[in-house]
């Protein structure tokens, strides 16, 4: 159930971004729950660790974009 709405949710697949020092860190094909109502996306925990792993790893390297894709660097 979905905490801003209370809409129901169902597996889904999403984009997640972050702004790192005028950096954008895309990271596509991200699984997640989503608010059939609102839209709202949620992460597991697992899921969370892992775009944490990532986007660590991606300041790193970062230029001014980096594409990432989460089932590809999860593995």
């Amino acid at each position: 159930m979905c905490f801003y709405c209370k809409g129901n949710l169902f597996d889904s697949i999403t984009t997640h971004v972050v702004n790192y020092k005028n950096c954008l860190i895309i990271i596509k094909n991200v699984p997640c729950e989503e608010c059939e109502q609102c839209g709202e996306k949620y992460y597991s925990d697992e899921t969370m660790e892992t775009l944490e792993t990532i986007v660590t790893a991606a300041k790193n390297l970062a230029g001014e974009i980096s594409v990432i894709d989460f089932h590809h660097t999860a593995a």
